[in-house]
């Protein structure tokens, strides 16, 4: 029998599950029983998979698993410390190095989430004299790292760069830094941000851009680069952030831009600072994710090829499909 149980002082947490039962919005966690595919066995029971971001279907692909399985053996399970002391291995900065060559920037820090880059980012380079000027359906890991940041946050309706304006316009001669925050793709709808707007913004307001290419990564832009470059926008956003669990298939997070943001956040990004370094096993998993966004860009062709064919049979069959095209929505 176990020997933990609910004790009077939290049981305000079970009233509060009993609640969200009786609005509906309670869930439990499906048990997926094989790989991650398009077709897998969730609870006992084989299923087409509509829900994962294995948009590449990388999870499974053999390169990587190779990759993984070698580095297991060469390097061992894990890293052994945070980066900053004595888990940074060579394969992490062969990561680091590669994707700042992707993405075309000068450096590349990997955290452990995507969740973790964009909170640990924000709350890193802001302060409470600071101003951060955010899309209302900007990333949950946004919203925290701006409430962690303590800077006054200005929130603008979604895509609508005209109310950002208005809010810059609001701060334009009061003291402190200012943040302009989007994502790529947004991932509930699956539509682009304003990039090229917001770029001409931040340049007019003397703000720095930010972009959670989370979505993006991997499926727009040329080999998969992202809306910095669907947009043609390099050189005009400060920071990208991405995640190495969506289209790359494994787990973790990272951060481009310039080689002093991201030397500053080796230095003050407190989940990067205060967590273990990746296993060299997702680390090699990663750089030979990478290396198949170079050498087999038809799998994001064939990703929105069946991405348009998908929604335009069920707008056949009478599906309300929303107006994105994005394999994100």
């Amino acid at each position: 029998m176990p020997t933990q149980t609910t004790r009077p002082q939290t049981q305000y947490l079970a009233e509060q599950l009993d609640e969200l039962k009786a609005k509906g919005t309670y869930f439990h966690l499906r048990e997926l029983e094989d790989e991650q595919d398009a077709v897998c066995t969730f609870d006992g029971k084989r299923v087409i998979n509509l829900a994962s971001n294995n948009y590449l279907g990388l999870c499974n692909h053999p390169k990587l698993k190779e990759a993984a399985i070698e580095a297991t053996r060469k390097y061992g399970v894990g890293a052994g410390a945070v980066r900053t002391i004595a888990g940074t291995m060579k394969i992490h900065m062969e990561l680091e190095e590669k994707i700042a060559r992707f993405k075309n920037v000068e450096a590349c820090v990997v955290f452990q989430s995507g969740f973790t880059a964009n909170a640990g980012t924000v709350s890193a380079i802001l302060g409470k004299t600071d101003f951060i000027i955010s899309d209302e359906l900007n990333h949950a890991s946004i919203i925290d790292g701006a409430r962690l940041s303590r800077a006054s946050i200005k929130v603008f309706r979604h895509k609508d760069v005209e109310h950002a304006r208005e809010l810059l316009e609001s701060i334009r001669n009061e003291p402190g830094r200012k943040l302009i925050i989007t994502d790529g793709v947004f991932s509930m709808d699956g539509d682009i941000g304003p990039l090229p707007g917001l770029c001409e913004l931040a340049e007019e307001y003397d703000a720095i851009m930010m972009v959670d290419d989370a979505h993006a990564s991997g499926v727009l832009g040329r080999n998969g680069r992202g809306t910095i470059d669907h947009f043609n926008m390099h050189g005009r956003v400060d920071i990208q952030v991405g995640t190495l669990s969506k289209a790359i298939g494994a787990i973790g997070g990272y951060v481009c831009g310039s080689k002093d943001l991201i030397e500053f956040l080796y230095h003050r990004a407190r989940p990067f600072l205060f967590s273990t370094g990746h296993p060299p096993s997702v680390t090699a998993t990663c750089i030979a994710a990478f290396d198949l966004l170079e050498s087999e860009p038809e799998r994001i062709e064939r990703l929105w090829e069946n991405t348009r064919y998908f929604k335009r049979e069920l707008g056949r069959l009478g599906f309300n499909i929303g107006g994105q095209n994005t394999p994100a929505s």
